[in-house]
């Protein structure tokens, strides 16, 4: 193993335009930790702001068949959130998809009456499990997706990015925090009377109550809420909405996840989650997915598990606190070998989920199809920037 992470670091080839690209982004941040968006006010209850976020890699890949160094913007969001009434707000975000073209990811009109309930209708979030509930964003593992995705994240059939057009409901009810929702979820295939997708998530907070933005969950929260030991359960369920129009099934899907965080006695955080994954696609027809099943919404269907475990160092060196991380994951279809990825990480956190450097080490065959891919090494370094 020492001579192939030798070989890829060898590889690296971090020019110094790239450098020069990272340190300027992050100065911006280091200068000001406070920063926050753009946001226009006429009083507090009527308002628009205006942010963004982007991730930006640089890999060194070497799997069974080649190797390759690229520099890549992973991924590149605008945020635009506005306040219309006392009950009553907005937001559309959108993502950099495809070269140069542009996807709205949520378009969200939000009514909120109650923290014990709300209402947000539109292209928004399928209740999931807790990494889609993470987002890529507010992580701490830089590759969290390899593990198969429920229909929403499968990029068209389902949704795009774990989102669908419906309407959600949820709300804090003293320590339990509910979500639940109906969306259009596959409108294609064999779904034929137009079905939709039911998706509900529950989770109970044994310690502190998890804070929450919305509905979305974080991977860490870095000690700032305290003690948290939470234990959740997600559900979704769609009739006739996986494989062929000729040859239709039933999708079903359920996730337990646990999420724990501590603050040590020396200030520094330790950070535990681990989930299980379940998803029924109602097979009737071959699988893994071939180039010929081009007209297939052919799901996984199987076991997945995951766990992760973080450690945010108390003293800060320069502007920012270490974290080094550990991610396993594993992949279990029902016809088909398993596969499993091991993630070994290190984030230099400057300001939150704001201004954070990853730098990690990925080794193993899974992917978010659920089915053994090549067995790939991979090293790289990574930056998220985001101005909210």
């Amino acid at each position: 193993m020492l001579n192939t992470v030798t070989g890829v670091f060898a590889r690296q080839n971090y020019t110094a335009g790239l450098l020069q690209l990272f340190l300027a982004l992050l100065l911006i941040f280091v200068a000001s930790p406070s920063s926050a968006g753009l946001k226009l006010e006429h009083s507090d209850t009527l308002w628009i702001s205006v942010g963004g976020g982007t991730r930006l890699q640089q890999t060194s890949r070497n799997n069974d068949a080649d190797g390759s160094d690229e520099f890549t913007i992973n991924s590149l969001r605008t945020y635009w959130a506005g306040q219309l009434h006392e009950y009553v707000k907005w937001s559309i975000n959108t993502e950099k998809y495809e070269g140069d073209s542009v996807m709205m990811i949520d378009a969200i009109l939000q009514f909120e009456l109650d923290p014990a309930f709300k209402l947000w209708v539109g292209r928004t979030l399928v209740p999931t499990d807790r990494p889609g509930l993470n987002g890529p964003y507010t992580g701490m593992s830089w590759n969290q997706y390899r593990q198969p995705l429920f229909p929403a994240d499968y990029d068209g059939p389902a949704g795009r990015l774990g989102r669908s057009e419906g309407a959600v409901v949820f709300g804090q009810l003293d320590k339990l925090q509910y979500l639940a929702g109906i969306f259009e979820g596959t409108d294609d295939y064999g779904n034929d009377d137009d079905n939709l997708l039911y998706a509900a998530r529950f989770a109970y907070n044994f310690k502190n109550v998890e804070p929450l933005v919305g509905y979305y969950t974080a991977a860490t929260h870095f000690g700032k809420a305290g003690d948290i030991l939470t234990a959740a359960v997600t559900v979704q369920s769609q009739k006739d909405s996986s494989g062929s129009e000729i040859d239709p099934g039933d999708f079903f899907g359920y996730a337990f996840d646990v999420f724990s965080e501590t603050v040590l006695d020396n200030n520094a955080v330790l950070t535990l989650e681990t989930g299980y994954k379940n998803m029924d696609g109602d097979r009737t027809w071959a699988s893994p997915p071939t180039d010929g099943l081009e007209e297939c919404f052919c799901l996984f269907e199987g076991d997945s598990y995951y766990a992760t475990a973080g450690y945010l160092f108390a003293k800060k060196i320069g502007p920012g606190q270490f974290q080094p991380y550990a991610r396993y994951m594993k992949n279990d279809p029902v016809d088909a070998d398993t596969s499993d990825t091991t993630e070994w990480g290190l984030n230099y956190v400057i300001n939150g989920y704001k201004a954070t450097v990853n730098l990690h080490y990925v080794t193993g065959d899974a992917n978010a199809l659920g089915y053994p891919g090549n067995d790939t090494d991979i090293v790289s370094m990574g930056v998220i920037l985001q101005y909210y």
